[in-house]
């Protein structure tokens, strides 16, 4: 004998299957912040690591490179967080962290991962091309100046392959907006209440102040401060 199911079988026979969106991987969450800086991770993580760095100091490069397997595999986890805030040392550094602001969240953790993996190369390119085209530039506008070193170095093809879109680049340097942002965010990082970093790299996890240490000496305290 033929059986004939339910009207509401029928119905959830027929309904089309979606498969559930993936979720989104906490490594991918960069969302900018009142400091200008912007923060990869989940907002609500238990831990937040602020980075203190310059784009010019070879001990931030190290300890990129250094920790960004576990910091990666702690982000993903939920249970960090991390702001990257520029202490700018000098003009090529001020040039490489206001790029960095410009290329936008999407961006920004490709150039700045970028940046520091490929640090001496445009370190040297910079200087090659500042040195063949000083006087060539010695009248133009300070801004202009600054754009010029950004495409000579290299450093606006490495914004260009990490994604950032060409009006923001081309945007950068056209005034003096996200330049005064940079130098803001870098004098306040040794003064006023957040203040107090005496060089680079140096931490905060969850507002303590950390200075002095290497990757080896930082990763205990964040798994201490419940960072897995």
């Amino acid at each position: 004998m033929r059986r004939f199911l339910p009207f509401a079988a029928l119905v959830l026979l027929a309904a089309p299957i979606t498969a559930a969106a993936p979720a989104r991987p906490w490594t991918a969450v960069v969302t900018p912040v009142a400091t200008g800086s912007y923060v990869t991770g989940n907002p609500r993580a238990g831990v937040k690591l602020v980075e203190y760095v310059s784009y010019t100091c070879p001990h931030c490069a190290h300890y990129a490179a250094e920790s960004k397997p576990v910091v990666t595999s702690m982000v993903r986890s939920g249970t960090l967080s991390v702001e990257v805030r520029n202490q700018v040392h000098d003009g090529l550094d001020l040039i490489a962290a206001t790029l960095a602001r410009c290329v936008g969240p999407r961006a920004w953790p490709a150039y700045h991962e970028r940046v520091f993996a490929d640090q001496m190369q445009w370190i040297e390119r910079a200087g090659e091309w500042g040195e063949g085209n000083r006087e060539r530039i010695a009248s133009w506008p300070q801004l202009a100046q600054m754009k010029a070193m950004a495409e000579g170095a290299g450093l606006t093809a490495i914004a260009r392959a990490a994604g950032a879109p060409a009006p923001a680049i081309d945007a950068c340097f056209a005034s003096d907006a996200a330049v005064k942002r940079v130098l803001a965010v870098s004098e306040a990082t040794s003064a006023g209440p957040q203040g107090g970093v005496q060089g680079t790299p140096a931490f905060r996890i969850n507002g303590r102040l950390v200075q002095n240490v290497g990757w080896a000496q930082l990763q205990p305290q964040l798994r201490a401060a419940g960072a897995k």
